[in-house]
């Protein structure tokens, strides 16, 4: 065991808690992911069980110690980066959730949000929080809980309920129940946040049925949120120093600091997002404004568009289709076939997020024959990650006016060669991979480094960045044109 200082980063993410030891030279010392259980009791709602998240969390981290021989005393500060919408309510005295928290894939509001928008208020929504009326974030969620648990809204207008995305949850349990807070990028995925500063809006929040009594504190990204107490593990008195949602986190990790620079991350879902600096960017092509980070009194704001089933997808075929044992098997079969016969797969099984933001759609397989085999579905399900991306690709160079130079990826899927070179080639960019392809995390690290001194700025962030393998497109531009026509056929009808 050496004595080297090192940086906690906690992943919290859809399907599963990564921690990461890093040390100041960005070189990981012991990492682990452990799973946990999904929950889907009805059709399209998806929720997670609060105690089980958490438990996740410490079992990733005493692997990851157990795994870098390293002591907890070693840690000198912990960053934070979280799956984004999805959120929930606890009680304030006993730290109790009132309902398992409802995921961001979760579509149980979407009436809520079609009423609001029947009613005219997408527009303001817009207008004030860059995003659009849909139940991915979190704030119908919010009301939902309050709405359908006894007692609770009244409770929670009395000040006896926390609300949170999952960092605000994170942090309230590592701070053994010292602090509730939260930082503007996940702020600003709630529906509740104005881009434009102010603090929780007022005006939202009722619109929406949320208490304020009920929000967190927002502090910057990079800032002393509070000290670890009472964690399993870990002794007391450790910073948490950075945190940021799961993008955002990924954007600074993959060092794209400049405006003009973007990533796409492969997860769960697929997320795109472009630096656009101190500019707020109004889309009108069906992306979201959002903020990027906070450091100091600067803010920094993106353009984003999410796909809601990336790998999810790949999980699909494994868990309820069979088609292999584990999801890195899927780019060996995929390979077996030239193309994917003329089958097109549209990965709607969750809706469509940017730029089509239609909850009810759903999955659609078409263009299946007689010939058509597994190879031929795998290599769809794969174009169909690449083409949701290209898709969201296309709005960001029309709101831009100009396409984009390049592009950096990161995530799980990022791995997938045959993914990557496929969506070179839709996109005609060159896609840059780093060698960390948990960019999300080293988003986390950064951050904490800032937030506790080890850093003055970003420079020594951006030196670290180091190239793993680059793609550059090289398709068949009748095939490419042929596969989108179907494509935007398919998705018309999903």
């Amino acid at each position: 065991m050496t004595n080297t200082e090192l940086i906690l980063a906690i992943d919290q993410g859809t399907t599963g808690s990564t921690c990461l030891l890093v040390d100041a030279s960005f070189r990981v010392h012991g990492r682990s992911t452990v799973e946990f259980p999904q929950h889907f009791p009805r059709p399209g709602w998806v929720e997670h069980d609060a105690d089980e998240l958490w438990s996740s969390v410490i079992t990733a981290l005493e692997q990851a110690l157990s795994a870098a021989s390293a002591d907890a005393s070693q840690i000198k500060a912990i960053g934070v980066t979280n799956q984004r919408e999805t959120s929930l309510l606890w009680d304030r005295a006993t730290g109790t959730p009132l309902h398992r928290a409802i995921v961001w894939q979760d579509r149980r509001t979407a009436e809520r949000c079609a009423a609001l928008r029947a009613a005219g208020h997408e527009d303001r929504v817009r207008e004030t929080t860059g995003l659009v009326l849909d139940p991915y974030f979190s704030g119908t969620k919010l009301a939902w809980v309050l709405d359908n648990i006894e007692g609770a809204r009244a409770r929670a207008e009395a000040g006896e309920l926390a609300a949170g995305t999952i960092d605000t949850y994170v942090l309230w349990r590592l701070t053994g129940g010292d602090v509730h807070a939260t930082e503007p990028s996940n702020a600003s995925r709630t529906m509740l946040w104005p881009l434009r500063g102010g603090g929780w809006s007022e005006e939202l929040c009722a619109l929406l049925g949320v208490p304020l009594a009920t929000l967190p504190r927002v502090h910057p990204s990079a800032h002393p949120f509070g000290e670890t107490r009472g964690v399993a593990g870990l002794p007391d008195g450790i910073p948490i120093c950075g945190i940021a949602g799961d993008q955002q986190a990924a954007l600074f990790g993959q060092a794209c600091f400049s405006p003009g620079e973007a990533k796409c991350t492969y997860g769960t879902g697929a997320f795109v997002m472009m630096n656009t600096g101190s500019e707020i960017v109004p889309s009108k092509h069906g992306l979201l404004t959002t903020v990027g980070w906070q450091l100091g009194e600067a803010t920094t704001f993106c353009l984003e568009g999410s796909s809601f089933m990336a790998g999810a997808v790949v999980q699909w075929l494994r868990d309820q289709l069979g088609f292999f044992s584990s999801a890195a098997e899927i780019e060996a079969l995929a390979r077996t076939v030239e193309d994917a016969g003329g089958v097109v797969l549209v990965p709607a099984h969750a809706g469509l997020g940017a730029p089509h933001w239609r909850p009810e759609a759903r999955g659609l397989i078409r263009g299946l024959t007689r010939g058509t085999g597994r190879a031929h579905i795998a290599r769809a399900a794969l174009e169909g990650i690449a083409l949701q991306i290209t898709d969201l690709l296309d709005a960001m160079a029309a709101d831009l006016g100009k396409p984009l130079a390049g592009l950096r990826v990161d995530g799980g899927a990022a791995a997938n060669n045959l993914l990557m070179q496929i969506q070179a080639d839709l996109l005609g960019l060159p896609l840059q991979r780093p060698t960390m392809l948990e960019a999300t995390a080293l988003g986390a690290v950064s951050l904490a480094g800032l937030g506790a001194g080890l850093w003055s700025d970003t420079t020594a962030l951006r030196d670290a960045w180091v190239q793993d393998r680059a793609f550059d497109p090289h398709g068949n531009a009748e095939a490419i044109a042929e596969l989108r026509a179907a494509w935007t056929k398919a998705v018309a009808l999903a």
